[in-house]
């Protein structure tokens, strides 16, 4: 690799790092020792650069493990579920469960993988993905608006999950839920404070979910553009709130969390 690396200019080196950064990944020391090596503080900067990003990836890859270890630790076949969209004026709440297979090495490991809100829309898109293709088995399932306003939304919460791990193709061994149990859950249920930082199938969980349901919102934009479902995915905003005082409720909307914002008494959403 090194016998490799151009001596010319700045750019050609840059370009060829770029164009092979996976054989720079697998033989980084001997790059490093000739870029440092390299009168040009420039081309020293690069190999400075590629050090960072190492040792950035290499804590990242320590980071992930340990998530996949927490699940494996237990010795069972494990399912984590997550959901999202509980608090929001209008659109379903979602659930999903994922199950990874077993194996904690490097190319198993699925980078990136976290609490679903710590992650930028782009990443969410791209992990969501690399999740659905590498998952074991994964079923996403949600409850509308109207099942929400007419079973009440603590009930919702917990049929999505239930609904959810229902749906896998394989049947866990455990369940990882997020936060608090799955009420009513026949199978052996553990919950996970912070789960989504804590256990890979349940950060997999939070990802996928999210993503279905913002997309889902994005769509549903196209037929109510004022409410901007697009970037609240139907939460309370204020341009939201607003939309709602001056054009009213849509079909989408969770009537019984309205209440209060549309001046008909109680504004309570449990």
């Amino acid at each position: 690799m090194k016998d490799k690396m151009p001596s010319g200019s700045v750019e050609e080196i840059r370009q060829f790092l770029q164009a092979h950064e996976e054989e720079v990944r697998s033989a980084p020391e001997e790059i490093l020792q000739a870029l440092a090596a390299d009168p040009r503080k420039s081309v020293q900067a690069l190999g400075l650069r590629i050090q960072k990003e190492r040792e950035k990836r290499n804590r990242e890859i320590q980071r992930v493990k340990a998530l996949y270890t927490f699940d494996e630790a237990f010795g069972k076949r494990v399912a984590g579920v997550d959901e999202v969209g509980r608090g929001p004026l209008a659109g379903p709440i979602v659930a999903a469960a994922v199950m990874l297979p077993p194996g904690s090495e490097l190319e198993d490991l699925i980078l990136g993988i976290n609490d679903s809100k710590k992650l930028s829309k782009k990443m969410r898109e791209e992990l969501d993905e690399i999740i659905r293709e590498k998952a074991l088995t994964y079923a996403i399932y949600e409850m509308s608006n109207l099942d929400i306003d007419r079973l009440g939304i603590g009930y919702c919460n917990q049929e999505v999950f239930r609904g959810a791990l229902r749906s896998l193709s394989v049947a866990p061994q455990l369940v990882l839920s997020d936060g608090y149990p799955v009420k009513d859950y026949p199978g052996e249920n553990l919950s996970v404070i912070k789960g989504d930082t804590q256990s890979a199938a349940i950060a997999c969980a939070s990802i996928i979910a999210k993503v279905h349901r913002d997309r889902l919102m994005e769509n549903l934009h196209q037929y109510y553009p004022q409410y901007g479902f697009d970037h609240n995915a139907g939460y309370g905003s204020p341009d939201h709130v607003a939309a709602l005082k001056a054009h009213g409720p849509t079909p989408l909307h969770r009537m019984s969390f309205l209440r209060g914002i549309l001046g008909d008494g109680d504004s309570s959403n449990e």
